[in-house]
């Protein structure tokens, strides 16, 4: 892959232009980690580029970037320029091809404006990125409110920066943040969104959480988070603290490569909390009843308004909606207890459990009761395929409707919980209901 991009910066060079690496892939060369992509930025203007790769993409011909595929990979080769006045904090109103000193000051963190010569092994940094880049230090270029104000989504690429690289955030840099933060709604849901799985997605999540929590930011995205400060939990069962507490506890006790949805589901899972908070005035116990099913409603709310895909809003709100049902399991008949272990999104619950448990009282008793289940039942399908259909119940004269399928639902109940143990055991428990209704009639 790096070959075909210094083939490409060799072949622009041979056209009498300039043409290096930029941007993250140089930040990621100089940290000795391989780039998963590799960015051209070249004095070339797009027509020239085109001469050069008549089939190249002009996927961004008016920003002068344009797409050269080679050897399977697709790389960006951009003209060197500087941009126009921004009206929409998202993109300049025009652009100005320029050279490569007025492209690096308008991108926006030092660590990502700098270029490299892949030919002569040199790093060309007109914006101190590199100081940077060994300080770890995430710092704007130029003026950080101009920076931010030109494409908000930037307030968010700073804290993720910081999150995934454990870098700090420059002292001005943090501070023009914390004042521009409440327009990052100016922006699409979509392109917050991205940049928020970004940072849940990041073993260093609680970190990222952390930030979004002190910029502001998470205030104005996901003001629902700092409701849960100061909302009392019982003692008893949390010792930890309140709710906001408990929920920051779990994000630190998830695997580094924890799902989306489990990320998700660990930050609303108690989302309900505030608005379910009674205190008993006659022993004042505190009490939450219903903040499952409330949170499952708020959590899918909280879902579409950035626009998340319906595989993640499914998965998420299941997780909420069930995570109260794991401390009656070892009440739970084992058909029950099948069909409660067998549901798509059973194992990332499962963890939402384990989670929630080293978060608050450190019993893990439910979540070693259905380790030992799983290795029990790891013989058989948890859900085989069933014994009795409803064209058995038909044949012998059962005519559809309620009745008929909370027979069926019994028959199912009993092969599940081993009481039958082939079909045929089904059909003469059948046999024998009929003849008692039947008789009974």
């Amino acid at each position: 892959m790096e070959a075909a991009a210094v083939a490409i910066i060799r072949e622009l060079r041979a056209a009498g232009h300039e043409a290096c690496f930029a941007g993250g892939c140089v930040r990621d060369l100089l940290r000795g980690v391989a780039p998963k992509d590799f960015d051209i930025a070249t004095s070339a203007r797009p027509e020239e580029i085109l001469r050069l790769y008549p089939k190249a993409d002009a996927i961004g011909a008016h920003f002068g970037v344009m797409l050269v595929k080679r050897g399977g990979h697709a790389y960006e080769v951009a003209t060197f320029r500087e941009d126009g006045d921004y009206h929409d904090g998202r993109r300049p109103a025009s652009v100005t091809f320029s050279d490569a000193v007025a492209d690096a000051r308008r991108r926006d963190f030092t660590i990502n404006g700098m270029f490299y010569d892949p030919v002569a092994g040199e790093v060309i940094d007109h914006v101190g990125g590199r100081a940077d880049l060994g300080a770890r230090l995430i710092r704007a270029i130029g003026h950080p409110r101009d920076r931010f104000r030109e494409d908000y989504l930037r307030l968010l690429r700073a804290i993720r920066f910081a999150t995934l690289l454990e870098f700090e955030i420059e002292q001005g840099t943090w501070e023009a943040i914390r004042e521009v933060a409440p327009h990052i709604t100016d922006i699409s849901p979509e392109r917050i969104r991205e940049e928020l799985d970004k940072i849940w997605k990041s073993p260093r999540r609680l970190r990222g959480f952390d930030l979004l929590v002190e910029s502001g930011l998470m205030q104005a995205i996901l003001p629902e988070i700092l409701v849960l400060q100061g909302c009392e939990q019982p003692p008893q069962f949390h010792p930890e603290g309140d709710v906001f507490v408990h929920t920051r506890l779990m994000l630190s006790l998830l695997p580094p490569d924890a799902s989306l949805p489990l990320v998700l589901s660990v930050l609303f899972h108690d989302i309900a909390k505030p608005a379910t908070f009674t205190r008993d005035p006659a022993d004042g116990r505190i009490r939450f009843h219903g903040h499952d099913q409330l949170g499952a409603e708020m959590t899918e709310a909280i879902l579409r308004r950035l626009r998340y895909p319906n595989a993640v809003i499914d998965a998420t709100v299941s997780g909420v909606a069930h995570h109260m049902r794991f401390k009656d399991v070892t009440k739970m008949r084992t058909a029950t207890l099948k069909r409660f272990m067998a549901r798509e999104h059973f194992a990332d619950e499962l963890e939402l459990h384990r989670v929630d448990c080293l978060g608050s009282n450190g019993l893990l008793g439910n979540h070693e009761y259905l380790l030992a289940k799983q290795r029990e039942f790891s013989a058989a399908p948890l859900l085989p395929k069933w014994f009795l259909q409803g064209g058995d119940l038909i044949a012998r004269g059962i005519r559809p409707g309620p009745a008929l399928g909370e027979l069926l639902t019994e028959a199912h109940d009993l092969q599940l919980d081993g009481t039958h143990a082939t079909r045929e055991e089904a059909l003469a428990w059948l046999e024998e209901r009929v003849r008692n209704a039947t008789a009974a009639d």
